[in-house]
């Protein structure tokens, strides 16, 4: 039998042991934390589409009315009555977010360690904002008194598929504005090009570790387009 060592290695069942118990990547040129942030997307992809298949279900199912997004998440501008208007600039922010996370991989890719960094900051920033919005969204909705158990106006499941699907993806945005600031300290300090010992520290002149929190964020903001379009469009 044919030993797995150099070029050679068993076909079939035995080469897919060998492979695996090899000294090497799995994934052939994809490096582990990027393969394995994949799989945490997809992972998390599953959990907020059983969160929105869930939401449909029971808005198509329910029989009591179901309260008009484009009144409960209106505001009051200068004695004018703006549907959606929280809602639309917080989708503008976060789509924002998204076009300096990219510019910021690019610069990644160039190593220029400060552009790089100072793009991540405002996406950090962008991302900040979003949060803050949702906290104001969430207030003004409790002081109106709508509840994860109840709702004054109208169906009581319209709370808790509320505060659960926002509140869900508010989390995620909140920690990737934490590590956000996190990788542009540590892209800033020169951490990726002096290859400096600590935690999320890529090898020595790789800033993969930007490029893998770009595949979060952009994950968060595509999340966030589906909420938009079948909570509060819908």
């Amino acid at each position: 039998m044919a030993q797995a060592t150099g070029a050679t290695r068993p076909e079939g069942v035995q080469g897919l042991v060998a492979d695996w118990a090899s000294d090497q990547r799995t994934f052939k040129e994809v490096p582990w934390g990027k393969a394995m942030m994949w799989i945490f997307l997809l992972s998390d992809t599953f959990i907020f589409s059983c969160f929105l298949l869930s939401y449909m279900t029971v808005r198509s199912s329910t029989t009591v009315e179901w309260p008009n997004a484009s009144e409960v998440f209106a505001l009051e501008l200068f004695g004018v009555h703006v549907p959606l208007i929280l809602i639309a600039i917080m989708t503008f922010v976060l789509i924002s977010s998204s076009g300096t996370m990219a510019m910021a991989v690019k610069y990644g890719y160039e190593r220029n360690r400060k552009m790089t960094a100072f793009l991540m900051i405002v996406t950090a920033l962008f991302g900040a904002t979003f949060v803050g919005m949702q906290a104001f969204e969430w207030s003004k909705l409790i002081e109106e008194g709508v509840r994860p158990w109840g709702n004054p106006m109208g169906a009581a499941q319209f709370g808790s598929s509320f505060f659960m699907i926002t509140g869900f993806h508010g989390f995620h945005v909140s920690v990737g504005v934490l590590f956000l600031f996190i990788i542009a300290w540590k892209v800033w300090r020169g951490d990726y090009d002096t290859g400096r010992k600590g935690f999320f520290t890529s090898r020595k002149g790789n800033y993969e570790s930007v490029e893998i929190m770009g595949l979060y964020w952009h994950f968060v903001d595509l999340v966030w387009v589906f909420i938009f379009a079948f909570f509060y469009l819908w």
